[in-house]
Formats: C-alpha cells, sequence, structure tokens
C-alpha cells in the first residue's frame, strides 16, 4: 500500500460515509464517522456535524488510523 493508492481510493469515496477509526496513545481508541469532504497533498479532510478533522495520509500507512466505508 502506498499513498497513491490511498489517495485514488479516497478520491473515489469523495462525499461518502466513512467510519475513522484513531489508534492513540495508552490504548486509547476514537471514533468518528462523518464524509470525506476534501483531499490535499499530504492530508485529507472529514465532515462530521459541519466540522473538520484532518487526517493524513501517512497515518493510514502506519496504521495509526483505520477507515471503513460505508455505501
Amino acid at each position: 500500500m502506498n499513498i497513491n493508492f490511498i489517495k485514488e481510493k479516497l478520491k473515489d469515496n469523495i462525499g461518502k460515509k466513512v467510519r475513522v477509526t484513531v489508534y492513540g496513545l495508552r490504548n486509547k481508541i476514537n471514533y468518528y464517522e462523518g464524509y470525506i469532504y476534501k483531499l490535499y497533498p499530504n492530508i485529507f479532510t472529514i465532515k462530521i456535524n459541519n466540522e473538520e478533522k484532518s487526517f493524513a495520509y501517512r497515518d493510514i500507512i502506519t496504521k495509526d488510523i483505520s477507515l471503513k466505508y460505508f455505501n
């Protein structure tokens, strides 16, 4: 898996619902559900309740976050 593959996958799913799981420090896990909103060269944003939350593509590669797409 590389960054270009991740960017293409996200580009194909702009505007679709997604669940982001963030694996933090001390085994803390946060969940966010929203819509893929915008893509930038190094980050992408998720729209959650009229608020934007940004994540880096590299976080997917390092498995600091995971994405689950909904239809």
